[in-house]
């Protein structure tokens, strides 16, 4: 039996196998954007050819089938999201609109031409409904049913293809916003309808009303997605566990993700940190910096203590999304980012992707801009005959021609503009890269660098020399990145409950009452998976706040037995604690807030575990492939490189630089300060000095 993990990414669909013997097996296929499920189905017949079989024989053979794809980000940030209602409490229409004053995150408050914000759902699909809910749970006014029927006519006549129901303080009774929901779906037929208690059962109503609105925008596309990656892996034989990669870091079943449209934003990258802790662990570095640079976006996360940092500050564009989510920053750096010229007569590179269709200049399918991969190519870094393990036959010609588009404006030779284009993505990477280090106060020099995605091993090496990172970590899967992370993720989901108060004010049954009605609903999921309750791991956190703060800090708790008085000043001490580890600075002086009770149930799976290589003797001669002609900047120029089979390494085996490693789906480059060493599972550690 095997077990896969795919990873639909904007340029490339990643497929990683695991064999009943213990053995990974890679392959990569380009991305169908206009059918993300079609690439997906044409990796699992690439991998059944590898293995000899039918694609019905080899499917029928897949256990458990994990998947990640971007398709709820690109919809969100594209705009290709369906029409939306919402039905609202009477009075508080516009709260998505005011969204608490605040203006585009990503915007410099010096901008005088940032366009005003404009809701997923216009004022006129936004109808208000007569009802009140108290912050205490109490029905002040009943859901007016007569009122709420005739809003949802009028939705109906408008072609609304989903609505979002959000009431004031439904987290704390969602008695009418559940009815409301339920007349809904009577209504709309096969409309797609969300309430938000179902999305984000906390206080504060504008991200609880704006994550709704993103779940119910996004939720008839994902879910004609699944459907049609149900239909087409039956019809390819598969009858096993398919599990969807959660916005969380965590995997869950297709019909949670169903429901819980949101939770599919940034699924794929969600996975790319789990690999890094997991190559972490065999390096013994708890420490580390994760990026995921692909065709078209680089994915960065910060990895402290072998832990993966989370956030409930998210944001998708304009839209503020607060579900809990792997915090991962990502910009527009991939290898097929393009190169431009802005008005100021700058070069840049990116946002925009030459994407799967029709990809780089270099791939000869009809993209004619110069893109980093491209640029790359000139460089010598990608190799022109082995690309995709010599699967596509890269055109040097065609990408001379495209980077000429802006080496001559430029008034440089076409190989100085490539240089050029190396160094802006590098510099664009690495500014990124500070946004979640060195502006959190954390020293870059404390961490090692962790590289994944096709083109992160090209540019790795050099943007940790740009930064004064010591080490890089290159796993063994590096093209594969989030794909093998999948494997290291965990079944599960996280629940939360809203209880505001001081911790002096704590009522500890109350609190209680909160975990049993979450746990009760794990049970209830987990049941629906088919698993065993000695599966589960419970583990229990609180957000917890300095009375005066805006943000708050989720602390972990005691997983075991009652919630008692007792915990209450554990829970303080190690807010302190944690509030100093994240920020330099805790004030024990001053009174804590609680403000949400979370839990993780986690469900176990089979450890991942990789096979150690052979041993070497320390010298890569065995390995030696060619020498091509490489740039390396701090050598004066184009060098002759030598060239090493990423396969025929062994354990042991030492590479310095400069030299290039050729695997099957990416280049190792290691400039001239660094040294490259094989471990025992084939990742390369690469050490300056």
């Amino acid at each position: 039996m095997f077990k896969a993990c795919v990873d639909v990414g904007g340029t490339f669909t990643d497929c990683l196998i695991l064999d009943e013997r213990g053995n990974f097996t890679e392959f990569k296929v380009s991305t169908t954007p206009q059918d993300p499920s079609l690439g997906l189905v044409n990796s699992l017949e690439k991998a059944a050819r590898f293995y000899g079989r039918r694609v019905e024989k080899f499917s029928s053979e897949i256990e458990m089938l994990v998947h990640g794809t971007t398709l709820a980000t690109n919809a969100l940030l594209t705009g290709n999201i369906a029409k939306v209602g919402m039905l609202t409490t009477k009075g508080f229409r516009d709260v998505i609109h005011i969204r608490r004053g605040f203006k585009n995150i990503r915007t410099s408050m010096f901008n005088v031409f940032i366009p005003p914000y404009r809701p997923l759902v216009p004022r006129r699909l936004r109808l208000p409904v007569e009802e009140r809910t108290l912050h205490t749970g109490e029905i002040r006014a009943p859901l007016n049913e007569a009122e709420t029927r005739a809003a949802v006519e009028t939705l109906a006549a408008e072609g609304v293809e989903a609505v979002a129901v959000c009431f004031l303080h439904s987290y704390a009774n969602p008695q009418n916003e559940s009815r409301a929901a339920a007349i809904c779906r009577e209504r709309l037929g096969g409309a797609y309808v969300t309430a938000s208690h179902e999305v984000l059962p906390v206080w504060r109503e504008h991200e609880r009303f704006s994550t709704a609105v993103v779940s119910a925008a996004i939720g008839p596309i994902t879910s004609k997605y699944l459907n049609v990656l149900e239909e087409r892996l039956s019809a390819a034989g598969f009858s096993g566990t398919l599990l969807i990669v959660q916005t969380d870091g965590l995997v869950q079943s297709v019909e949670q993700a169903r429901k819980r449209a949101v939770s599919l934003i940034a699924s794929g990258p969600a996975a790319a940190p789990q690999a890094a802790i997991f190559c972490g662990k065999l390096a013994e570095r708890p420490n580390l910096i994760s990026i995921d640079m692909g065709g078209t976006s680089l994915d960065v996360a910060l990895v402290l203590n072998g832990e993966v940092h989370h956030t409930t500050e998210g944001w998708v564009g304009d839209e503020r999304v607060a579900i809990k989510m792997v915090d991962v920053q990502s910009v527009g750096a991939g290898g097929g980012s393009k190169a431009w010229i802005d008005s100021l007569g700058l070069l840049r590179v990116g946002p925009e992707s030459a994407g799967a269709e029709p990809g780089p200049a270099c791939y000869g399918r009809g993209g004619e801009e110069p893109t980093v991969t491209d640029a790359d190519l000139i460089l010598g870094y990608v190799p022109r005959d082995y690309f995709l393990g010599g699967e596509l036959q890269l055109d040097v010609p065609l990408a001379e021609k495209a980077i000429g588009k802006v080496a001559r404006p430029l008034g440089m030779q076409v190989g100085e503009a490539a240089q050029a284009i190396f160094t802006t993505v590098n510099s664009l990477m690495a500014d990124r890269i500070s946004e979640i280090s060195t502006k959190r106060g954390k020293d870059v020099r404390d961490f090692a660098l962790v590289v994944g995605g096709g083109a992160g091993p090209v540019h790795g090496a050099h943007l940790a020399e740009l930064l004064g990172i010591p080490a890089v970590i290159v796993p063994r899967f590096a093209s594969l990145y989030s794909a093998f992370g999948m494997f290291a993720m965990d079944i599960g989901r996280d629940y939360v409950r809203s209880y505001v108060t001081p911790a002096e004010a704590l009522d500890v049954a109350a609190v209680n009452r909160l975990y049993q009605e979450m746990e009760t609903q794990a049970a209830a999921d987990r049941a629906a998976m088919g698993l065993a309750a000695d599966q589960t791991t419970l583990i229990r956190t609180a957000d917890m706040r300095y009375a005066g703060q805006f943000h708050e800090v989720e602390v972990r708790g005691s997983s075991n037995g009652r919630f008692t008085a007792g915990d209450i000043q554990a829970l303080q001490q190690a807010f302190h604690k944690r509030h100093d580890e994240l920020y330099t600075f805790s004030m024990a002086f001053r009174p804590v807030e609680f403000l949400n009770f979370r839990l993780k149930a986690v469900f176990r799976k089979a450890e991942l575990a990789l096979r150690h290589i052979g041993r070497g003797t320390g010298d890569p001669a065995s390995a030696f492939k060619r020498k091509r002609q490489c740039f390396f900047k701090e050598l004066g120029g184009y060098v002759e490189t030598p060239c090493y089979t990423g396969e025929k390494l062994r354990a042991g085996d030492a590479i310095p630089g400069p030299a290039l490693i050729e695997e099957k789906a990416t280049t190792v480059v290691v400039p001239k300060a660094f040294t490259c060493h094989v471990d025992p599972f084939q990742n390369y550690i690469l050490t300056r000095g």
